[in-house]
């Protein structure tokens, strides 16, 4: 399946109905190939997701240069090893969940500078999932934002699969209130409608505009 402009117009005649805030659908392109990201340029998306440095630099990085209104996540986990490497192609990073992968944001600042990020919560406190347990936000935000003076913009995350999501994402929306945060990145193909109804201003979609993964080969 290849992108699919229809299903596109559909999220946003939801949001323009009930986002009480602006909310930004994060195209996610991650698996697929380029002939599709190429198919959803030419509908007019210039906001994409991916999961892997590698995969994203492969794809995007004579897009960026090509589309300068273009603007890249990431929005899977990032070893640190790589954490330069996904500076110079990402725009915002939504996966910012432990310290170490904050030193190294800090560590490469002059890169960082310009960049926006969004702290991980494992809102489920679940151990096969990465993320600051929700007690400990307020503190990580801290010391992010003032010790390591990083942008941080706002908090992600991905409720637990057999939960009701309600919950969890009215759970992060205090979050946010609480540390003064104004974004959410919160709701994905099968849960975006509860997560914009629940304050989410970014959303990540893949599955719903893309179909089911395949490669990212073209």
């Amino acid at each position: 399946m290849t992108f699919s402009n229809h299903k596109y117009k559909e999220i946003q005649s939801f949001i323009k109905n009930n986002a009480e805030n602006i909310v930004k659908t994060i195209v996610i392109s991650k698996s697929h190939p380029f002939s599709s990201v190429q198919k959803a340029i030419n509908s007019g998306i210039r906001v994409f997701g991916e999961n892997k440095v590698q995969e994203a630099i492969y794809k995007f990085s004579k897009l960026k240069v090509k589309y300068e209104d273009m603007e890249l996540h990431l929005t899977g986990s990032l070893q640190t090893n790589k954490t330069k490497d996904a500076l110079n192609i990402f725009d915002v990073f939504h996966t910012l969940d432990r310290e170490k992968l904050a030193l190294q944001f800090n560590k490469y600042f002059i890169h960082a500078s310009s960049k926006k990020f969004f702290i991980q919560v494992n809102i489920g406190k679940e151990n096969n999932k990465s993320g600051i347990w929700p007690e400990q936000t307020n503190d990580f935000v801290n010391y992010c934002l003032y010790e390591l003076k990083l942008p941080i913009i706002g908090l992600m995350c991905i409720p637990p699969i057999d939960d009701d999501p309600q919950q969890h994402f009215s759970t992060m929306n205090d979050l946010a209130l609480k540390n003064n945060l104004n974004f959410l990145s919160m709701g994905m193909s099968s849960d975006y409608k509860c997560a914009i109804l629940n304050g989410a201003t970014h959303i990540r979609i893949g599955t719903l505009l893309f179909g089911s993964r395949t490669t990212y080969e073209s």
